[in-house]
């Protein structure tokens, strides 16, 4: 409103038609920067940088004794939604932060050898504008971290750490011996499968946008690949027994359920990354497949709605932060070739002194001692 009130009495009162114009692109063009800066610096995902912000409330433990309205009011990021379940579940906010880190770090992993490598901008949009982009790489850090979020908080709630759930009430397995008791405490995946649905798709769901739009598009892109990752780890958590016996004769075995390690979690989003489905909007405002002689994606796929930006070269506009210094490797053929890498544009050889343990023996009792071991190694960076 007072942009108009600016335009319409005091712009377009003074000077002409010409000169209202450029004013009005000029005005518009300001108010467009502000709200793109806004969408970037608002993610939950900034709970899971503590390098950003060592005082980050999330991980003070003693900021909860003074209630959920100063810990809410202090984290970057929040949608209102989200600000009332942290207001509601206030213990749970540290476990957020730990999922969120998790994804990151599987990102990280993840993609250490491709020429986008999740890395992450020092503001609370954590990605940068590359998150804007409805791409396969968007849809892949959605995923990892809604699953980092159902992993730390199964996990929380078994370890007692919550206040609201505890160790897993999982039916027993159908297929388990009848002679094997079901008990232990497991991870309690149903709760953390629930409370990150809830917490994660807050902000996609309190969006309104003009059905049809491109808004309306990438909402239902987040929302299907948040519930991609959930359901991976959902369905990768699997039974662990442990034996009881004289002498470890495993007489007697009690078993319970279990998450799966993230990185076969990372691992298995990474195959649906590889194989995820290009999406576009239909008539209804649905999503549907580009090419419909493929099979349609189901609940565990990812979709994306836009081709992937130009990781080679830098580019503000995409976020992208290109490939120039990066580490290649001048023998492989993958990704991480020099050749892919630097996208043609060649590569710079140096030496670097690597220091490392070396002749490692066992003394008794109990301790492991090693020396250090110094070699001159080459290295190869992207021009």
């Amino acid at each position: 409103k007072s942009i108009g009130a600016l335009v319409q009495g005091g712009i377009l009162g003074t000077v002409g038609g010409t000169m209202a114009s450029k004013y009005l692109v000029v005005v518009l063009t300001i108010f467009s920067s502000v709200t793109q800066v806004v969408i970037e610096a608002s993610s939950w995902w900034s709970l899971g940088m503590n390098h950003m912000n060592p005082m980050n409330p999330v991980q003070m433990s003693d900021v909860y004794i003074i209630g959920a309205q100063p810990l809410c009011s202090q984290l970057a990021g929040l949608s209102q939604g989200q600000k009332k379940l942290c207001h509601l579940y206030q213990d749970h906010m540290q476990y957020i932060g730990e999922g969120a880190k998790t994804g990151i770090k599987e990102c990280q992993y993840q993609f250490r050898h491709r020429r986008w490598n999740c890395s992450t901008v020092d503001n609370n949009s954590v990605f940068g504008r590359v998150m804007q982009i409805g791409s396969r790489e968007t849809a892949f850090t959605y995923a990892v971290s809604a699953a980092g979020v159902v992993n730390a908080m199964s996990r929380a709630c078994r370890e007692g750490e919550l206040s609201s759930c505890g160790c897993s009430r999982a039916a027993r397995p159908k297929d388990l011996p009848r002679d094997w008791l079901w008990g232990g405490c497991g991870d309690n995946i149903d709760y953390g499968y629930r409370f990150a649905k809830e917490f994660v798709d807050a902000r996609e769901r309190e969006r309104i946008y003009q059905k049809g739009s491109y808004e309306s598009a990438r909402i239902l892109m987040n929302l299907h690949n948040n519930e991609a990752g959930r359901r991976t780890v959902y369905n990768l958590a699997d039974v662990d027994c442990k034996c009881h016996g004289v002498s470890g004769s495993c007489s007697l075995k009690t078993c319970w359920l279990q998450l799966a390690d993230f990185r076969k979690v990372g691992d298995a989003l990474k195959e649906k990354y590889d194989s995820a489905a290009a999406m576009k909007l239909n008539s209804r405002g649905k999503l549907v497949q580009v090419n419909s002689r493929f099979n349609a994606p189901t609940t565990h796929d990812l979709v994306y709605i836009d081709p992937s930006p130009d990781y080679c070269v830098r580019n503000e506009s995409t976020g992208s932060l290109g490939t120039q210094g990066r580490l290649c490797n001048k023998t492989s053929e993958g990704m991480d070739g020099c050749e892919l890498m630097c996208c043609g544009r060649g590569y710079d050889q140096f030496k670097t002194v690597q220091t490392e343990r070396c002749h490692c023996k066992f003394h008794w009792c109990c301790y492991v001692k090693c020396k250090k071991c110094t070699e001159i190694v080459d290295q190869y960076v992207c021009k």
